[in-house]
C-alpha cells in the first residue's frame, strides 16, 4: 500500500546566512531543525543554534533581525554545530520554504551531508495557488491563517529568524496538502512529485508533472 505522507518522518529546516553576495565565503549564522511526526511539529525534539561565522558580518538590509556581530561572537562555530546538524539531517527528508537556498548553503558548508529528499513548500504553494497569492512564507501564513499559531509556538521568535520560520514550515506544509485534490489521501510519492526539488543546488526544479523517483 502506498505510504501516506504523514506516516513518513520529516524534518523542517531553515537557516539564516550572511548572503549570497559572499559567494564561497557565505556563512551560516543561524540554523533550526524541527522534526515532524504524524504531520505535526514535534517541538520537544526541535533544535536550533546561532553560529559564529568567525568574522564580522556587515549589516545589510536582508540580515535577519537580531543577528548582530556581538551576539554571533558568543555562539559556537560551525564545526562545533555540525555534528548535531548531521545527526538530524543525514538520510532524512528535509522540508523548507524555498529549500534549495538553504540546501545550497548547507551543502557548501557540509558537502558530505546527503538527505533522502528535499521538499519545498514554495514549490507546493505555486502548485496549489498559482499566482493568486504571495509566495513569501509570511504571505502564505497569512493566507492560511497560521501566523498566530506560529507566534504562539515560538513566543520569543519572529519572522526571518530560523526557529520561527522552521516552525512556520511545519504548519504550512499540512495546510497546503489539505487543499490538494487528494487531501487526506496524499501519498509520500505524490508529495515528492509535487514539492520535491533536486539536490544538485543550482538546477531548476522539475515541473509537477515530472516524477522524482525516491523509493516511496
Amino acid at each position: 500500500m502506498p505510504q501516506r505522507w504523514e506516516q513518513t518522518p520529516m524534518v523542517a529546516l531553515d537557516l539564516e546566512g550572511s548572503g549570497s553576495q559572499d559567494h564561497d565565503d557565505e556563512a551560516i549564522l543561524e540554523i533550526a531543525l524541527v522534526p515532524m511526526a504524524v504531520g505535526r511539529p514535534a517541538l520537544d525534539q526541535g533544535w536550533h543554534s546561532l553560529v559564529n561565522p568567525g568574522r564580522r558580518i556587515p549589516r545589510r538590509p536582508w540580515t535577519s533581525p537580531g543577528l548582530t556581530n556581538e551576539i554571533l561572537a558568543q555562539a559556537p562555530p560551525w564545526n562545533a554545530v555540525e555534528p548535531a546538524v548531521r545527526d538530524r539531517v543525514q538520510a532524512a527528508i528535509i522540508v523548507g520554504h524555498n529549500v534549495r537556498v538553504d540546501w545550497r548553503l548547507l551543502h557548501r558548508r557540509s558537502p558530505r551531508l546527503r538527505p533522502a529528499a528535499l521538499l519545498d513548500t514554495l514549490r507546493l504553494a505555486r502548485y496549489v495557488h498559482g499566482n493568486r497569492t504571495g509566495k513569501s512564507l509570511t504571505a502564505l501564513l497569512t493566507e492560511h491563517r497560521l501566523t498566530e499559531q506560529v507566534n504562539a509556538l515560538v513566543p520569543d521568535g519572529q519572522p526571518h529568524r530560523a526557529l520561527w520560520d522552521t516552525v512556520a514550515v511545519t504548519l504550512l506544509l499540512p495546510a497546503l496538502i489539505a487543499v490538494l485534490p487528494s487531501r487526506g489521501d496524499t501519498t509520500m510519492a505524490e508529495l515528492v512529485r509535487l514539492a520535491g526539488v533536486p539536490m544538485d543546488g543550482e538546477n531548476v526544479a522539475p515541473g509537477p508533472q515530472e516524477q522524482l523517483t525516491l523509493g516511496f
